[in-house]
Protein backbone atom coordinates (compact mmCIF):
# COMPACT_ATOMS: atom_id res chain seq x y z
CA UNK A 1 0.00 0.00 0.00
CA UNK A 2 1.29 3.55 -1.19
CA UNK A 3 2.15 5.77 1.24
CA UNK A 4 -0.51 9.18 0.83
CA UNK A 5 1.07 12.13 0.64
CA UNK A 6 0.12 15.38 1.74
CA UNK A 7 0.53 18.85 0.34
CA UNK A 8 0.47 21.99 2.13
CA UNK A 9 -1.19 24.89 0.71
CA UNK A 10 -0.40 28.37 1.64
CA UNK A 11 -3.81 30.41 1.62
CA UNK A 12 -2.49 33.25 3.35
CA UNK A 13 -3.13 36.32 1.56
CA UNK A 14 -0.28 38.18 -0.05
CA UNK A 15 -0.87 42.36 1.07
CA UNK A 16 -1.27 44.23 -1.63
CA UNK A 17 1.39 47.09 -2.30
CA UNK A 18 1.18 50.91 -2.96
CA UNK A 19 4.34 51.61 -5.37
CA UNK A 20 5.48 55.04 -5.12
CA UNK A 21 8.31 56.91 -7.25
CA UNK A 22 9.45 60.31 -6.42
CA UNK A 23 11.48 62.88 -8.80
CA UNK A 24 13.14 65.49 -7.24
CA UNK A 25 13.80 68.83 -8.00
CA UNK A 26 14.78 71.92 -6.29
CA UNK A 27 11.53 73.82 -6.44
CA UNK A 28 8.94 70.87 -7.52
CA UNK A 29 8.80 66.94 -6.84
CA UNK A 30 6.62 64.55 -9.07
CA UNK A 31 4.94 61.83 -7.34
CA UNK A 32 3.68 58.62 -9.58
CA UNK A 33 1.75 55.62 -7.31
CA UNK A 34 0.44 52.60 -8.57
CA UNK A 35 -0.47 49.09 -7.06
CA UNK A 36 1.36 46.97 -10.22
CA UNK A 37 1.35 46.53 -13.76
CA UNK A 38 -1.58 47.03 -16.03
CA UNK A 39 -2.90 49.99 -13.46
CA UNK A 40 -2.62 53.71 -14.79
CA UNK A 41 -0.68 55.63 -12.25
CA UNK A 42 -1.50 58.72 -10.41
CA UNK A 43 0.82 61.29 -10.94
CA UNK A 44 1.03 64.13 -8.93
CA UNK A 45 3.42 67.73 -8.16
CA UNK A 46 4.20 68.64 -4.71
CA UNK A 47 6.16 71.63 -3.55
CA UNK A 48 10.05 70.35 -2.94
CA UNK A 49 9.86 69.13 0.97
CA UNK A 50 6.54 69.41 1.65
CA UNK A 51 6.53 66.31 3.71
CA UNK A 52 2.83 66.85 5.22
CA UNK A 53 2.02 67.52 1.74
CA UNK A 54 3.94 63.98 0.75
CA UNK A 55 2.03 61.88 3.75
CA UNK A 56 -1.37 63.40 2.53
CA UNK A 57 -0.66 62.29 -1.02
CA UNK A 58 0.22 58.41 0.31
CA UNK A 59 -3.13 58.37 2.16
CA UNK A 60 -4.93 59.97 -0.86
CA UNK A 61 -3.70 57.29 -3.18
CA UNK A 62 -4.43 54.50 -0.77
CA UNK A 63 -8.10 55.78 -0.99
CA UNK A 64 -8.03 56.19 -5.03
CA UNK A 65 -6.71 52.02 -5.20
CA UNK A 66 -8.91 50.78 -2.84
CA UNK A 67 -5.76 50.06 -0.16
CA UNK A 68 -6.23 49.71 3.45
CA UNK A 69 -4.31 52.48 5.54
CA UNK A 70 -2.19 49.69 6.45
CA UNK A 71 -1.39 48.76 3.15
CA UNK A 72 2.77 48.59 2.97
CA UNK A 73 4.34 51.45 0.75
CA UNK A 74 7.26 51.37 -0.95
CA UNK A 75 8.75 53.82 -2.98
CA UNK A 76 12.14 54.77 -4.91
CA UNK A 77 13.68 58.00 -5.82
CA UNK A 78 17.32 58.69 -7.67
CA UNK A 79 20.82 59.62 -5.51
CA UNK A 80 21.30 62.75 -5.98
CA UNK A 81 21.98 66.43 -3.99
CA UNK A 82 19.20 65.71 -1.76
CA UNK A 83 20.91 62.91 0.06
CA UNK A 84 19.50 60.80 2.23
CA UNK A 85 17.23 62.96 4.82
CA UNK A 86 14.16 62.43 2.52
CA UNK A 87 15.21 58.37 2.82
CA UNK A 88 15.13 58.20 6.29
CA UNK A 89 12.05 60.10 7.06
CA UNK A 90 10.09 57.97 4.99
CA UNK A 91 11.04 55.46 7.25
CA UNK A 92 9.66 57.03 10.22
CA UNK A 93 6.40 56.97 8.13
CA UNK A 94 6.80 53.26 7.63
CA UNK A 95 7.56 53.34 4.38
CA UNK A 96 9.68 50.86 2.78
CA UNK A 97 12.16 53.28 0.50
CA UNK A 98 15.27 52.62 -2.08
CA UNK A 99 17.97 55.19 -3.32
CA UNK A 100 18.54 54.31 -6.60
CA UNK A 101 22.11 54.61 -8.20
CA UNK A 102 21.76 56.89 -11.30
CA UNK A 103 24.62 55.31 -13.65
CA UNK A 104 23.09 51.99 -12.66
CA UNK A 105 19.63 52.42 -14.25
CA UNK A 106 19.23 50.97 -17.58
CA UNK A 107 18.17 52.87 -20.56
CA UNK A 108 17.87 53.04 -24.30
CA UNK A 109 21.28 53.41 -25.63
CA UNK A 110 19.92 54.82 -28.76
CA UNK A 111 18.62 57.96 -26.57
CA UNK A 112 21.71 57.89 -23.40
CA UNK A 113 20.96 59.76 -20.79
CA UNK A 114 23.34 62.61 -19.35
CA UNK A 115 24.59 62.28 -16.12
CA UNK A 116 22.05 64.89 -14.54
CA UNK A 117 18.62 63.71 -16.16
CA UNK A 118 16.27 62.28 -14.06
CA UNK A 119 14.26 58.83 -14.98
CA UNK A 120 10.49 59.98 -15.32
CA UNK A 121 8.27 58.64 -12.43
CA UNK A 122 6.59 56.14 -15.03
CA UNK A 123 10.00 54.72 -15.94
CA UNK A 124 10.96 54.38 -11.99
CA UNK A 125 7.18 52.81 -11.24
CA UNK A 126 7.97 50.27 -13.82
CA UNK A 127 11.46 49.39 -12.27
CA UNK A 128 10.43 49.63 -8.97
CA UNK A 129 7.64 46.85 -9.80
CA UNK A 130 10.17 44.68 -11.45
CA UNK A 131 12.79 44.63 -8.87
CA UNK A 132 10.40 44.16 -6.04
CA UNK A 133 9.30 41.24 -8.36
CA UNK A 134 12.69 39.72 -8.20
CA UNK A 135 14.81 41.55 -10.53
CA UNK A 136 17.07 42.78 -9.34
CA UNK A 137 19.64 43.70 -12.01
CA UNK A 138 17.34 46.80 -13.09
CA UNK A 139 19.59 48.78 -11.20
CA UNK A 140 22.30 49.43 -7.72
CA UNK A 141 20.68 50.22 -4.64
CA UNK A 142 23.08 52.74 -3.10
CA UNK A 143 24.08 51.95 0.67
CA UNK A 144 22.53 54.57 3.21
CA UNK A 145 24.94 55.19 5.89
CA UNK A 146 23.94 55.88 9.17
CA UNK A 147 23.55 59.71 9.94
CA UNK A 148 27.00 59.51 12.58
CA UNK A 149 28.58 57.39 9.82
CA UNK A 150 27.79 60.03 7.50
CA UNK A 151 28.68 63.10 9.61
CA UNK A 152 32.10 61.61 9.99
CA UNK A 153 32.57 61.48 6.07
CA UNK A 154 32.45 65.42 6.05
CA UNK A 155 35.59 66.08 7.25
CA UNK A 156 37.38 64.39 4.80
CA UNK A 157 34.69 65.70 1.67
CA UNK A 158 36.01 68.83 2.84
CA UNK A 159 39.50 68.10 3.24
CA UNK A 160 39.59 66.94 -0.63
CA UNK A 161 37.31 70.14 -1.95
CA UNK A 162 39.71 72.42 0.01
CA UNK A 163 42.78 70.78 -1.87
CA UNK A 164 41.10 71.18 -5.35
CA UNK A 165 40.42 74.41 -4.28
CA UNK A 166 44.12 75.01 -3.68
CA UNK A 167 45.17 73.46 -6.73
CA UNK A 168 43.05 76.34 -7.89
CA UNK A 169 44.61 79.05 -6.69
CA UNK A 170 47.92 77.45 -7.62
CA UNK A 171 47.34 77.19 -11.23
CA UNK A 172 45.68 80.56 -11.36
CA UNK A 173 48.53 82.17 -9.90
CA UNK A 174 51.17 80.21 -12.14
CA UNK A 175 48.89 81.27 -15.54
CA UNK A 176 48.50 84.75 -14.73
CA UNK A 177 52.48 84.62 -14.84
CA UNK A 178 52.42 82.79 -17.74
CA UNK A 179 49.94 85.65 -19.49
CA UNK A 180 52.81 87.78 -19.29
CA UNK A 181 56.05 85.48 -20.57
CA UNK A 182 57.24 84.08 -15.98
CA UNK A 183 57.34 80.71 -15.01
CA UNK A 184 58.11 80.65 -11.63
CA UNK A 185 57.92 76.91 -9.52
CA UNK A 186 55.17 77.87 -6.63
CA UNK A 187 57.17 78.33 -3.34
CA UNK A 188 57.30 80.10 0.30
CA UNK A 189 58.66 82.77 -1.48
CA UNK A 190 56.56 83.03 -4.58
CA UNK A 191 54.53 86.26 -4.72
CA UNK A 192 58.17 88.15 -4.63
CA UNK A 193 59.88 86.13 -6.77
CA UNK A 194 57.90 87.62 -9.70
CA UNK A 195 58.74 91.12 -9.80
CA UNK A 196 62.04 90.35 -10.45
CA UNK A 197 61.04 89.69 -13.79
CA UNK A 198 59.71 91.72 -16.18
CA UNK A 199 56.12 92.09 -16.82
CA UNK A 200 54.74 94.73 -19.85
CA UNK A 201 53.83 97.77 -19.01
CA UNK A 202 53.90 99.95 -15.43
CA UNK A 203 50.36 100.11 -15.62
CA UNK A 204 49.52 96.43 -16.13
CA UNK A 205 52.58 95.62 -13.63
CA UNK A 206 50.36 97.55 -11.23
CA UNK A 207 47.15 95.79 -11.73
CA UNK A 208 48.60 92.38 -12.18
CA UNK A 209 50.39 92.84 -8.92
CA UNK A 210 46.97 93.56 -7.26
CA UNK A 211 45.35 90.76 -8.47
CA UNK A 212 47.70 88.31 -7.89
CA UNK A 213 47.93 89.81 -3.93
CA UNK A 214 44.39 89.30 -3.81
CA UNK A 215 44.55 85.47 -5.32
CA UNK A 216 47.71 84.67 -3.30
CA UNK A 217 45.64 86.21 0.21
CA UNK A 218 42.78 83.45 -1.07
CA UNK A 219 45.32 80.17 -1.49
CA UNK A 220 47.03 81.53 2.10
CA UNK A 221 43.47 81.24 3.70
CA UNK A 222 42.47 77.59 2.00
CA UNK A 223 45.86 76.16 2.89
CA UNK A 224 45.38 77.62 6.13
CA UNK A 225 42.32 75.70 6.53
CA UNK A 226 43.87 72.19 5.04
CA UNK A 227 46.52 72.03 7.87
CA UNK A 228 43.90 73.09 10.66
CA UNK A 229 41.97 70.17 9.09
CA UNK A 230 44.69 67.77 8.81
CA UNK A 231 45.32 67.89 12.65
CA UNK A 232 42.06 67.56 13.19
CA UNK A 233 41.85 64.43 11.26
CA UNK A 234 44.68 63.13 13.29
CA UNK A 235 43.17 63.90 16.49
CA UNK A 236 40.12 62.16 15.11
CA UNK A 237 42.04 58.83 14.25
CA UNK A 238 44.25 59.03 17.72
CA UNK A 239 40.94 59.42 19.92
CA UNK A 240 38.14 57.27 17.59
CA UNK A 241 36.92 54.19 19.43
CA UNK A 242 37.95 50.53 17.13
CA UNK A 243 34.78 48.74 15.58
CA UNK A 244 34.68 45.79 17.05
CA UNK A 245 35.83 43.78 13.82
CA UNK A 246 38.99 45.79 13.78
CA UNK A 247 39.86 44.72 17.12
CA UNK A 248 39.39 41.46 16.74
CA UNK A 249 41.16 41.76 13.43
CA UNK A 250 44.41 42.87 15.14
CA UNK A 251 43.71 39.91 18.04
CA UNK A 252 43.97 37.57 15.44
CA UNK A 253 47.66 38.82 14.52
Amino acid sequence: MKPETTRTINDTPQPQYLYMAIELSNEKWKLGFTIGFGQAPRERDLEARDLAGLVKEIHMAKERFGLPESAPVLSCYEAGRDGFWLHRYLQTQEVANLVVDSASIEVNRRKRRAKTDRMDVGKLLTMLMRYHQGEKKVWSIVHVPSPEDEDQRQLHRDLMALKAEQTHHINRLKGLLASQGVALPFQKDFLSDWRRYGCGTARLAICLAARMKREYERYRLVKQQINQLELERVEAVRTSTPRPWSRCASCCG
